[in-house]
């Protein structure tokens, strides 16, 4: 951050009076900019046997396949992002269900929460995320072509609680180093 979104002044990092880490400070206005975690929310939408997955449309790892999920907004609940997340990439209608899995991000500012989710019928329709949403059974799920490290991580809790018979809220820290992909 160059500039005060308030009052377009440069801003400064450093610690502000009564606080403990670093912020962007407007010395122009006083306004503290405040930057912290971002929510992605997401489903395990189940049919039967099979989950669903979708294959991005975008980057980061276009191609890839990846639970529906994606960015909390303004205005809605955990449980209302989980369930708008997996009709705008998947066009699947669900039935919400508990959270499942509860995954720290640290590395790039994020907090990944994911639902269990009943889907409802088989008609699909991916929005423009996603290249395709498509059931798959634990055996058939291309597990080297998994978008994210979090999705990895619940896809194996869900098959694990499952086969034990027995559901519980999984949560992790995940920590990487902030170098790029090769």
């Amino acid at each position: 951050m160059r500039f005060c979104s308030a009052c377009g002044q440069s801003v400064d990092h450093t610690i502000p009076a009564g606080d403990n880490r670093p912020r962007y400070c407007c010395a122009g206005c006083g306004t503290i900019h405040y930057q912290n975690p971002r929510m992605v929310l997401g489903t395990v939408p189940v049919w039967g046997e099979q989950v669903l997955l979708c294959r991005r449309a975008i980057e980061p790892r276009y191609g890839f396949w990846t639970l529906p999920a994606g960015f909390m907004e303004n205005g809605e609940s955990t449980h209302e992002g989980a369930h708008r997340e997996t009709i705008e990439e998947a066009g699947a209608q669900i039935e919400m269900g508990d959270p499942f899995s509860i995954l720290d991000v640290p590395h790039v500012d994020q907090v990944h929460m994911f639902f269990l989710a009943k889907v409802l019928n088989e008609q699909f329709d991916p929005g423009p995320e996603s290249l395709e949403a498509r059931l798959f059974s634990e055996a058939d799920i291309p597990w080297d072509q998994i978008a994210f490290p979090t999705v990895t991580h619940t896809l194996r809790w869900f098959f694990e609680d499952r086969r034990a018979g027995q559901w519980r809220l999984h949560t992790q820290t995940l920590r990487y180093d902030r170098r790029p992909r090769a």
